[in-house]
């Protein structure tokens, strides 16, 4: 082993962290390089005024306070505070600090962490800005959804006036029947988006046990017509498994959105052939779901998908939402949904929900 004595000074000099000696008198005593590059002063400026006089208007109560904790033999761990450069500009910096007592001086560390710093600031705004969208897409949900069940609550009336037992034409009493129906479907749909909206409770307290082929049969009565005059083929095979542990209205949201897209994006010169298949796949629901449709180039949309209000397709009737639906419903009950689709060769959607074994 070397009895060479080692340069200290040099590792003073070389290191990137911001190295001082601060007196308790509230001066530099010696600063390293670091500390010179990070605020863009002399070592004659930095050495010749208070240590307060760098420091951001807004801390220097606060640094007061910690340099009084320093003062008392406490050392100081993790402190951050601002810093301006000569050039003006704010950086953000953490240190640690041990006072030597007898001395009166304090050896301390700090690390730049102003890039962390900007990161954190964005990504609470992002965040702010997230939770207010979200905020304002579920009131516009619950306001339309309550708004809407007055007229169909007096569509109901009216058909309760009706004396069908006046009627005779069988085509007509069969028409009034059918829309009905429909509008008692519509308004059970409403009532039940608006007790969905208006839950309070944990995520858990919105899982049931939810039958895919009868949530599946729900939405199919209610878009007979459009799946008729669409001349939409649908195969499906709930065999292998017909339960999953999420919600029934949202399930029935997912399934109308899909098929609704899969017949408004159909080719042309083609039926929609749409087939829906679910299995259990390293214990969660696997529940596939294709169309013959007119697909869209992946590439091009990239994670645009199921973004609000985007459009792959010139239908004047897109408003871009349905598939964030889809996604928003699926992902905040823990499962997942994933895409793929080429252009004229269709789209499948692959979803994983959880099992009904798995609990919440």
């Amino acid at each position: 082993m070397s009895n060479t004595p080692f340069n200290y000074e040099l590792l003073f000099d070389l290191s990137p962290d911001l190295l001082i000696i601060a007196g308790f008198d509230g001066y530099f005593k010696k600063v390293n390089p670091a500390v010179v590059k990070a605020l863009g002063y002399s070592l004659e400026e930095l050495y010749a005024r208070p240590i307060n006089e760098f420091i951001h208007e807004e801390d220097r109560d606060r640094t007061s306070i910690a340099r009084q904790q320093l003062a008392k033999a406490k050392p100081l761990v993790h402190f951050e505070n601002r810093y301006i450069t000569k050039k003006g500009e704010v950086i953000w910096l953490s240190w640690t600090s041990y006072p030597i007592e007898n001395e009166k001086v304090v050896f301390a560390i700090a690390k730049d962490i102003t890039h962390k710093k900007r990161m954190e600031t964005q990504r609470n705004v992002q965040l702010a800005e997230l939770i207010k969208t979200n905020q304002d897409l579920k009131q516009l949900t619950y306001t339309s959804s309550h708004d809407l069940r007055s007229p169909v609550n007096n569509l109901l009336a009216i058909f309760s006036l009706i004396e069908t037992d006046k009627i005779s034409d069988e085509e007509t009493l069969q028409l009034i029947d059918f829309l009905k129906s429909t509008g008692e479907n519509l308004k059970q749909s409403l009532d039940k988006y608006v007790d969905v909206l208006s839950e309070r409770h944990t995520k858990q307290a919105n899982w049931e046990v939810v039958s895919l082929k009868d949530s599946l049969q729900t939405v199919l009565k209610s878009i007979n017509t459009l799946m008729e005059d669409a001349k939409a083929s649908l195969t499906v095979d709930f065999e292998k498994v017909d339960t999953v542990l999420f919600n029934k209205a949202f399930m029935e949201s997912v399934w109308l959105n899909l098929l609704t897209n899969a017949i408004k994006y159909r080719k042309l010169d083609a039926s929609p052939q749409i087939s829906i298949r679910s299995e259990v796949v390293s214990g969660m629901v696997r529940i596939v779901f294709s169309d013959n449709g007119l697909g869209f180039d992946m590439e091009a949309v990239k994670d645009k998908i199921f973004g609000a209000h985007q459009r792959f397709h010139q239908h004047t009737d897109s408003k871009g939402i349905g598939l964030y639906l889809v996604h928003s419903h699926i992902t905040s009950l823990g499962g997942k949904i994933e895409v793929d689709s080429h252009v004229n060769e269709g789209t499948t959607f692959t979803i994983y929900l959880k099992n009904t074994d798995q609990g919440g």
